[in-house]
């Protein structure tokens, strides 16, 4: 539907999808009206007399785009400011409502569909099919073309996460000349994980502060996607704390307890020594939060990979058992 429309949904639990979205409805706006205004407001806490300041007709004229993004954590009255806007909205400003889907202020969707508001669905892709009619979606954007087998091989490396696919589809296409097969899928997957899990998220976990920003700038130069540093890094931490967790030292029993293979056990046995279990708690926590940053919390990915990296390593100094380590500093 027109992307302009005065009253538009973006509903789904899909967030690429759901920033897409809004993004071709501010892309259309401006197309249109290069000079508009745009506001984009946080559901979550919102004063309803802030918005109704936003909403309100402007004393210079032009158009304005508002949008609003979580309204599933609206509060009761902010919900009823939004629908009460729906049924008059002013024909100089486009209002998106943003949802993430579920069925918290379902009632405020409803209205804004029966206002007659435009509705962008941004469904979870759960399905391998899905996913796969993603890949080539992506590929065939960026002017390449892929075979059936190098799909299902890159989101069987890849996973389901459609920012680190779309990261990955673009590379490929940019690396291999546009034509894509299962081949080089093997070989840029080998390159992503040799990179982000055996530099990166190595590196820090020894405490190595300078070598770890040294690996970050390099990978990402190579075009390796945040996602997928942010993924080593957490993989490691999770791992070096399940591993300490537990009293035995045997790699073959915690092998077998872990249902790990003993190689990665010895691997996280080494990175490890120098943490304490308070410590990966609080570098557990930090991963977290870059996993939200780089999938769009943050307004920059390359600063939020590497302020994390900087924390970890100050975690690790500061709180770490035995030997000293070696921050870089």
């Amino acid at each position: 539907m027109e992307p302009t429309s005065r009253l538009r949904v973006v509903v789904g639990e899909e967030e690429l999808l759901r920033s897409r979205a809004v993004a071709a409805v501010r892309a259309a706006v401006l197309a249109r009206n290069p000079q508009a205004e745009v506001h984009e407001l946080a559901a979550a806490g919102l004063p309803p007399g802030q918005l109704a300041d936003v909403l309100a007709p402007s004393l210079f004229g032009g158009h304005r785009l508002v949008v609003v993004t979580g309204v599933h954590e609206a509060a009761g009255a902010l919900a009823d400011a939004l629908t009460g806007y729906a049924k008059a909205p002013d024909p100089d400003l486009t209002l998106v409502v943003v949802h993430a889907g579920g069925k918290r202020n379902e009632a405020l969707l409803k209205a804004f569909r029966a206002a007659g508001a435009a509705v962008d669905e941004c469904p979870k892709l759960t399905s391998a099919g899905d996913r796969a009619a993603f890949v080539r979606n992506e590929v065939r954007s960026s002017g390449g073309r892929i075979s059936a087998d190098a799909v299902a091989a890159l989101v069987d490396a890849v996973g389901a996460d459609l920012r680190a696919l779309s990261a990955a589809a673009g590379q490929l296409v940019s690396d291999f000349g546009g034509s894509i097969d299962a081949d080089a899928v093997a070989r840029f997957h080998r390159g992503q994980a040799e990179v982000s899990g055996f530099t990166v998220a190595e590196r820090v976990l020894v405490g190595d502060r300078a070598g770890s920003l040294e690996a970050l700038r390099w990978a990402l130069q190579r075009g390796v996607a945040h996602v997928l540093v942010a993924d080593a890094i957490a993989d490691g931490v999770r791992t070096a704390a399940r591993v300490s967790s537990l009293a035995s030292t045997n790699p073959g029993e915690l092998a077998r307890v872990l249902k790990m293979p003993p190689w990665k056990v010895k691997k996280a046995q080494a990175q490890s020594r120098g943490w304490s279990i308070e410590g990966l708690q609080q570098a557990l926590r930090v991963a977290a939060e870059l996993n939200a940053d780089v999938k769009g919390a943050a307004a920059s990915a390359d600063y939020a990979l590497e302020r994390a990296i900087r924390r970890i390593v100050a975690i690790r100094a500061q709180t770490g058992r035995g030997s000293r380590v070696r921050s870089g500093r």
